[in-house]
Formats: C-alpha cells, sequence, structure tokens
C-alpha cells in the first residue's frame, strides 16, 4: 500500500487536534488589554502545544516521504502515536486552566509517549524498509530523539518539586526540534 491514505488519515487527525485546541480557547471578559492576563497561562500552554503538534506533522511529513510502502505493523504504530496526539487537547487545557504538578507532569507523560510513539513509528519503518532505506540511514541512533525523551522524564520528575523549571524543559525539548528534520530530507535529494 502506497502512503498516501495513511498521510491524508493522519493530516486529518493533526488538524483536528488543532482544531480541539483553538475551540477549547475562550474570549476574555473585558475588552481591553487587560482582560488577557488572567488567560496567559492557557494561550501560553496553547502556543507549546501548537508547536509541539507542528513538529509532529512536519516531521511525519518528510517521514512519509521517505517510506515507499505501508504495512499493518506501520499503520499501527502510526496509529499509537495519533492516539497520543489526541489527547494534546486535553493536557494543554488541564495545564493552561490550572497549572499545578500533576498538571505538568501528565503533560510531560503525553509528551513523552508521542516521543515514545513517533520513534516507534520510526524503527518500525526502517525495520519494513530494510537497513539500508532512506529511514534506517536517516534515523541512525537517534540522539536528538534520546536526549528529548531523558528530558521528559527529568521533567516529569521535576513537575512536583520545580513547576517552572519542568515546563521550561519542555519548551527548550520544543525549541530543539522547532526546526525540521533534515536528515529525511536530505537524504530524499541525494
Amino acid at each position: 500500500m502506497s502512503t498516501g491514505r495513511l498521510e491524508a488519515f493522519s493530516d486529518g487527525v493533526i488538524a483536528i487536534v488543532i482544531t480541539i485546541m483553538v475551540l477549547a480557547l475562550q474570549p476574555p471578559h473585558g475588552s481591553d488589554l487587560r482582560a488577557l492576563r488572567p488567560l496567559l497561562p492557557v494561550l501560553l500552554s496553547y502556543v507549546l502545544s501548537f508547536v509541539y503538534v507542528g513538529i509532529y506533522w512536519s516531521n511525519h511529513h518528510h517521514m512519509m516521504h521517505a517510506t515507499r510502502r505501508v504495512t499493518g505493523t506501520i499503520l499501527w504504530a502510526n496509529m499509537h502515536l495519533l492516539f497520543w496526539l489526541s489527547l494534546v487537547p486535553f493536557v494543554t487545557a488541564w495545564l493552561g486552566e490550572n497549572g499545578g504538578p500533576w498538571p505538568t507532569a501528565l503533560y510531560g507523560f503525553i509528551m513523552l509517549m508521542a516521543g515514545v510513539a513517533y520513534s516507534i513509528l520510526e524503527w518500525t519503518i526502517a525495520a519494513s524498509e530494510g537497513n539500508d532505506s532512506v529511514m534506517a540511514r536517516a534515523v541512525g541512533s537517534d540522539v536528538k530523539a534520546q536526549v528529548s525523551l531523558a528530558a521528559y522524564v527529568v521533567a516529569i520528575g521535576l513537575a512536583f518539586a520545580h513547576e517552572r523549571v519542568a515546563q521550561l524543559v519542555y519548551v527548550v525539548v520544543a525549541l530543539a526540534w522547532f526546526l525540521p528534520d533534515r536528515r529525511i530530507e536530505t537524504l530524499l535529494t541525494e
């Protein structure tokens, strides 16, 4: 099977995730800029989550262009990723509305699991296509992904002692991934 249907379905789910997040934003009660102040945590959690979802969408797009065919295992690995991404609106709203150690930790857990699911999808594609495939050569040991996953684990623990530091870790990881992963793109143009 080609990647077209998988990519279209994934794009649709990701678009719905973003739509749910933006629909959760409520307008302020007031007509001046001071009315936005109480909504700042909600807006900041939305921006962070929008960036994360955008990063996953961009890298997923590149991954699908490096994939020649889709197997049943790849379909389920992709569904695993989409499951965790579908929970982003929930944790975004909880973190933005309430803050606190548990929302901060759960936000990190969802990001950790989405990262694990993305890595599983990469490995599944690489295994399906062989050691000489674009995906296998591009992914390699994927140090940045491993460091990111470790950072999430640390931040989850930090959430109970230093909530703001944990949230800063999430921002730093997002910044590290903000630019698209060029490994796949480079190999596709060779």
